[in-house]
């Protein structure tokens, strides 16, 4: 099984796209761009979505739904928006048959017809704050597409908050931002960083957009949630408007932030290896499997008794367990397979097993290889059977924290500091990839030209700068302003 996945090494596009084949993740839809999430593949969604659904009813936050379809006419009221999407807008123009009045644009996000919404629903600063989150699919016409990176149609939510003060709505912001920090740092392990998006690299029609940018396996950046202060741009494109506490009218200040199917890719480039995938175990929809391992009739009885007995501990412990009961299959295939699929933790069980009451523990973030580098064992033997539950619990947690150190260890390694030249720039991007974290003054013609030059942009400015005032690689200018450029998804 796994020989079927290309190395990592010898072409990274390739071993993606065969992870998400032999995982059974997802496949290619007949429609040019899209694609077909398969049960394994959603189960990671629905982690997502319990995830991020839970900290969103925790500050506050309720779910609603829009309509797909959006009056082209809304999409142009407010300029900025309209012109960020034009190239990407899939418009319905004929219905049932019949030209329609007016074009309706295939939601691409949906600012607009909530603006709408929100205009009819706010008069007093008593009708505000609105908090409304949406769980969706969207349409952006993308030219070149990967599953889960980037598709015409994908899943995603999005959050729209309307508030009385500019005050109110950033910290909104900033707060959202946080959320999704802290679920891909503590349920997906991806140790991201927080920062606030360029003025070339904002969201259409915002005025601050903040992002979490990750690094992938080949040192690419990826961003994986953005959230966006939009001031009173769609406010007074669709006339929200409120009495205030001194009878005064005010536009209304609101927010957008959306985290989308794009994060399953980041944890498949984050975490997987050349054996496939490996899964944080709270996103993992197998967290354990049992493999029962026997050579004749007389011993499978006894086994499987045996592997039945653990499978039930372990759900009574709450592990979300399976049992490989297959029996066409070797356990030298089953092994590969759960391994290819990414589940932390095996549980191996033959009849030596049974006679020392007993079971062999294999986590799937290690291997004999970074064992042998001084990393956790890949496995552990004589577990007893009557503990295992325990056992299994204490190793997801393990390697939960595990999968995190080794990304960030990855991350830190492969930032590179210090470059004080345009040309040291370029020759630290060919030759190491990865993140530069850099002083920057340029403008953003200057942003747009090393972008031309060396396929980088600025991921974000970090709102975490410990470095001070510097000089600008580029301009020669000091600055405290500190920007990570990185090639990206």
């Amino acid at each position: 099984m796994a020989s079927k996945i290309t190395p990592r090494r010898e072409d990274y596009s390739r071993w993606y796209l065969d992870v998400i084949r032999e995982a059974e993740l997802a496949e290619n839809a007949p429609v040019r761009g899209c694609m077909v999430i398969k049960p394994y593949g959603y189960s990671l969604w629905e982690a997502v979505q319990a995830g991020l659904d839970r900290r969103f009813k925790a500050t506050g936050h309720v779910n609603a739904y829009f309509p797909l379809f959006i009056p082209k006419s809304f999409l142009e009221r407010e300029k900025e928006h309209v012109e960020g999407f034009s190239p990407e807008l899939a418009v319905v123009t004929i219905g049932g048959g019949e030209e329609l009045a007016e074009p309706l644009v295939v939601r691409p996000t949906s600012e607009t017809i909530i603006g709408y919404m929100y205009s009819q629903w706010v008069q007093s600063y008593r009708d505000l704050p609105i908090l409304i989150n949406q769980w969706a699919n969207v349409v952006r016409w993308e030219m070149r597409t990967r599953p889960f990176l980037r598709t015409l149609e994908f899943l995603w939510q999005e959050g729209h908050t309307a508030h009385a003060t500019a005050e109110e709505a950033l910290a909104e912001t900033i707060q959202m931002l946080e959320v999704y920090a802290d679920f891909a740092i503590n349920d997906a392990a991806i140790p991201v960083i927080k920062g606030k998006k360029s003025e070339r690299e904002k969201f259409a029609g915002a005025v601050e957009s903040y992002t979490i940018e990750a690094m992938m396996g080949n040192g690419w950046a990826l961003q994986s949630g953005t959230s966006h202060f939009l001031g009173q741009n769609f406010a007074k494109a669709f006339d929200i408007k409120f009495l205030d506490q001194n009878n005064e009218m005010q536009y209304a200040w609101t927010t957008s932030w959306g985290l989308s199917t794009r994060i399953i890719g980041a944890i498949i480039m984050t975490h997987g290896d050349d054996q496939g995938l490996r899964l944080p175990p709270v996103m993992a929809p197998i967290q354990a499997v049992i493999v029962p391992i026997y050579k004749k009739d007389e011993e499978r009885a006894a086994v499987m008794a045996f592997a039945r007995n653990v499978e039930a501990q372990l759900k009574a412990a709450g592990i979300r367990v399976r049992l490989d009961d297959r029996e066409e299959l070797t356990p030298g295939f089953k092994f590969n397979d759960w391994e290819m699929r990414g589940v932390p933790v095996r549980v191996e069980i033959g009849p030596k097993d049974v006679a020392n009451h007993a079971v062999v523990l294999a986590r799937r973030d290690s291997s004999r290889e970074i064992e042998a580098a001084g990393g956790p064992k890949a496995k552990l033997f004589g577990v007893p059977a009557d503990g295992a539950a325990a056992a299994v619990q204490d190793l997801l947690r393990e390697i939960q924290a595990n999968l995190l150190a080794q990304a960030t260890a990855f991350r830190d390694a492969n930032t590179h500091t210090g470059i004080r030249s345009y040309d040291e720039f370029k020759e630290v991007l060919e030759s190491k990839g990865g993140f530069l974290r850099v002083h920057w003054a340029g403008s953003s013609e200057d942003e747009d030209l090393i972008k031309a030059e060396t396929k980088a942009t600025i991921r974000c400015y970090p709102l975490d700068t410990p470095e001070g005032e510097g000089v600008c690689f580029y301009t020669g200018q000091r600055t405290s302003r500190v920007a990570i450029f990185a090639r990206a998804y």
